[in-house]
């Protein structure tokens, strides 16, 4: 368990969220009396994020084709 400042929570909330959800204690303060605990929510399931190239559970297939250069036309209806 930590103990910081209500300005210091305020100022860097987000690295003070990110030690919560590790599992740490945060005890918010004003002056030398506790206000406030920040600690993390065990009953909240988390939602899966998806990987790179994968969309509701299904992989994403890219042909090879798409990574071939593009023609003179093709390049001229981009303006390049």
């Amino acid at each position: 368990m930590i103990k910081i400042p209500t300005h210091e929570a305020k100022t860097h909330l987000s690295k003070y969220l990110d030690r919560a959800m590790r599992g740490e204690t945060i005890v918010i303060t004003r002056g030398n009396h506790p206000m406030a605990k920040l600690v993390p929510v065990e009953d909240v399931p988390r939602a899966a994020i998806p990987q790179v190239g994968e969309m509701l559970d299904e992989r994403m297939e890219i042909p090879g084709q798409a990574f071939a250069p593009l023609s003179e036309s093709e390049l001229g209806d981009w303006g390049l």
